[in-house]
C-alpha cells in the first residue's frame, strides 16, 4: 500500500495537498499532516495546500463518488494517489474560484510530479467530463443524502436520529466553511470599544447575538494582526466554547481544577474572568500541556499545569485536593466541530462511539469526588451525540445520587436533557453540549 510518506513533495501545494489527504486516510489528523508539510513550502502555497487539503476533506464522500462515477474501474492501492488527486481535481471544479483552465492544468501537471505520466491522459478526460456533465453527475450521486452532505453513511443516521427537526441546517452547516471568531477580555476591554479597534485596523466584525465575549470578523484574518492579541487582549475561541467560562461561574478566592485542559482556550477563559483564582490545569498528553502554558504566557496569567490522566487521579498531587469548581472537557467524537476539522469525518468510526463514552464516565466518576460541597462539575463536549451528551449526564446522576443537576441559564442553544445543546446551524456556534453538575454533599 502506498503511504502518504512516498508521495514527493518538491514543494508544490497541489503534491502537499494529495500527500495530506493521503496522510488522513492512513488515520494522521489533518492538522499533524499539515504541521509536517508546513516546512517545505512557502506562505503562498501553504496557505493553498491547506485550502484544498480541508476542501478535499470536507466534500470527500460526495467528490469520491462523483469521480468514481467517472472511472471505469477503480484503481489499484498503489495509484490511490491518483484517486485522491482526481478528487482535487474536482474540489477546484466544483468548490473553488480558481479558474477551470488551471485547475485542469495543474491536475495533470500533477500526475506527472507524482511520477505517473502514464495517467495524465486519464486524469485529464476525468476532469473535463465531470466538467460537461456535472449537472447530471450531481444529481445522481446526491439521491443518496449521506453522499449529499459528504458524511458517512452512521454518522449522517446518527444526526438525522438525534435532531429529527434540524438535522438538515445542522448537515448543511458542517459543510460550510467557519468564521474566526474573537473572545474579548471584558476585564480589560468592552466589546464595543474593542469593535471600534478592528474597523480602525481595517477588520471589519460584528457582534455575536447570544454570546456577549464574541465577535465574528467577516473574513479570517492572521492572529498578529489582531490588536492586543500577543497580550492576550482577545482570543481565538469559537463562541460555544466561550459559554464554559459563564457556566462555570466561578468566584474569587476559589481553587479550580480544568481536567482535560489542552489547548487552554478554557484554561485562560477561566482565569480572566475573576482575580483570586487558584487553577490547576490537567492533560493527559504533555505535549499538548506546553499549549496550555503558551496560551497562559501569552495573556500574562499563570496556573499550575500536571501532566495526567483525568480518570486516574489517584495517587497525584492534584489529585489529593477538593476544588470549588471542576471543568470535564471531555475527549469525544468532535462531531460538533466538524466544519473546523473535516477530517473527523474520515477519522472517527461508529465503533469509536462506545469506548469515548466509557472513557467519558471514567473520568467523571473519577473527578466527582475531587470537587467539595455544595461545588460545581461543569461537563462539556464537542459532540451531537447523545450518548456523549445527555444520556451520559442521566447516566452519571443514575450512578451519583450526591449529585444534582444545575439548570443553565437561558442563551443559545436548546435543552437536552438535564443539559443544553448548541447545534451549528442553529445556534451560530459550533456543535457543544453544557451540563452543571452540583454537590449535593454535607
Amino acid at each position: 500500500m502506498r503511504t502518504a510518506s512516498r508521495v514527493c513533495c518538491l514543494a508544490d501545494p497541489r503534491l502537499t495537498a494529495v500527500k495530506n489527504v493521503l496522510a488522513v486516510l492512513d488515520g494522521r489528523s489533518l492538522d499533524s499532516a499539515l504541521a509536517d508539510a508546513a516546512a517545505s513550502v512557502d506562505d503562498r502555497d501553504r496557505a493553498l495546500a491547506a485550502e484544498l487539503s480541508f476542501g478535499v476533506c470536507r466534500w470527500y464522500r460526495r467528490l469520491d463518488a462523483l469521480v468514481s462515477s467517472l472511472l471505469r474501474k477503480p484503481f489499484k492501492k498503489k495509484d490511490r494517489d491518483l484517486h485522491v488527486l482526481l478528487m482535487l481535481g474536482a474540489y477546484q471544479l466544483l468548490y473553488s474560484r480558481i479558474p477551470a483552465h488551471a485547475a485542469l492544468s495543474t491536475s495533470v501537471e500533477t500526475s506527472r510530479r507524482l511520477r505517473k505520466s502514464w495517467a495524465s491522459k486519464l486524469v485529464n478526460g476525468v476532469l473535463r467530463r465531470l466538467q460537461r456533465e456535472h449537472e447530471l453527475l450531481a444529481a445522481m450521486v446526491d439521491e443518496e443524502a449521506a453522499v449529499r452532505y459528504a458524511q458517512p453513511d452512521w454518522l449522517y443516521q446518527a444526526i438525522a436520529t438525534a435532531w429529527p427537526g434540524h438535522s438538515e441546517e445542522v448537515l448543511a452547516a458542517l459543510q460550510a466553511r467557519p468564521p474566526m471568531v474573537l473572545r474579548v477580555d471584558l476585564t480589560q476591554v468592552s466589546r464595543a470599544d474593542y469593535a471600534a479597534r478592528l474597523a480602525a485596523a481595517g477588520i471589519p466584525a460584528k457582534r455575536h447575538p447570544a454570546v456577549d465575549t464574541a465577535l465574528v470578523l467577516d473574513a479570517p484574518v492572521g492572529v498578529h494582526s489582531l490588536p492586543g492579541f500577543d497580550t492576550g487582549l482577545v482570543s481565538i475561541q469559537d463562541a460555544g466554547a466561550q459559554l464554559a467560562g459563564d457556566y462555570l461561574d466561578v468566584r474569587p478566592g476559589q481553587r479550580v481544577l480544568d481536567a482535560c485542559a489542552a489547548p487552554g482556550g478554557k484554561t485562560l477563559d477561566i482565569l480572566q474572568r475573576v482575580q483570586d483564582l487558584r487553577v490547576t490545569a490537567v492533560d493527559i498528553d504533555a505535549g499538548r500541556l506546553q499549549k496550555v502554558a503558551e496560551n497562559l504566557s501569552r495573556a500574562g496569567r499563570e496556573a499550575e499545569l500536571e501532566s495526567g490522566d483525568a480518570g486516574h487521579p489517584q495517587g497525584t498531587a492534584w489529585g489529593g485536593r477538593l476544588y470549588d469548581r471542576i471543568l470535564v472537557d471531555a475527549p469525544c467524537s468532535a462531531t460538533g466541530v466538524m466544519r473546523r476539522h473535516p477530517d473527523i469525518r474520515l477519522l472517527r468510526r461508529a465503533g469509536d462511539i462506545a469506548g469515548l463514552a466509557g472513557r467519558q464516565a471514567a473520568i467523571l466518576d473519577a473527578c466527582w469526588p475531587l470537587l467539595a460541597a455544595g461545588g460545581r462539575l461543569l461537563y462539556v463536549t464537542c459532540s451531537l451525540l447523545k450518548v456523549e451528551n445527555a444520556e451520559q449526564i442521566d447516566a452519571f446522576l443514575a450512578r451519583h445520587p450526591d449529585a444534582e443537576a444545575v439548570e443553565l441559564p437561558a442563551g443559545p442553544g436548546s435543552r437536552s436533557g438535564k443539559g443544553v445543546q448548541l447545534l451549528p446551524g442553529i445556534d451560530d456556534t459550533d456543535g457543544f453540549f453544557y451540563a452543571a453538575l452540583q454537590s449535593r454533599r454535607a
